[in-house]
């Protein structure tokens, strides 16, 4: 059988779509979104990482679908999510399944952070103590985002 390797016979787009799918792999993969509260403060506390708490219903409201796109899966928020945050995904979906488990963990979560709507983003530290939210679309992209969050973790460490 004979081995196939990347060579000058690679056709240039091809080689350079590989190179990109590549490129991307390690910053998707660090920034994953979790379902465990629990897990999420322990790695918190251990790596010294704020939570950030993606309040949504993620297969049918538009408006958390919208900022899953335009924000939470550019490479500037998963690159900065990577270094500073632990993602939590506390979804509410009409189709989705989830355990039993999740879904007790998700209704306690909403009642403990008083959540009215979606999609909500609440950062809290190790502890769970909030450091800051927003309720709703933001506008600007990743950038503005990431702004945001910034924002309250400053505010946090001057408390």
């Amino acid at each position: 059988m004979r081995s196939r390797s990347l060579s000058p016979s690679v056709p240039p787009l091809r080689a350079l779509c590989l190179a990109l799918i590549a490129g991307a792999l390690p910053v998707l993969a660090g920034s994953d979104w979790q379902t465990d509260f629990a897990a999420a403060k322990t790695a918190a506390k251990k790596d010294n990482k704020a939570i950030l708490l993606d309040f949504t219903g993620s297969d049918w409201c538009g408006w958390c679908i919208k900022m899953k796109k335009d924000s939470l899966d550019q490479k500037a928020f998963l690159e900065f999510a990577d270094k500073k945050l632990v993602l939590v995904e506390v979804d509410f979906p009409n189709k989705k399944k989830q355990s039993d488990a999740v879904k007790q963990q998700n209704e306690d979560l909403q009642k403990r952070y008083n959540v009215e709507g979606y999609p909500t983003f609440v950062l809290v530290d190790g502890d769970g103590k909030e450091l800051g939210r927003h309720v709703g679309y933001l506008k600007g992209g990743p950038s503005a985002f990431v702004q945001k969050i910034e924002g309250w973790t400053k505010a946090g460490s001057a408390k």
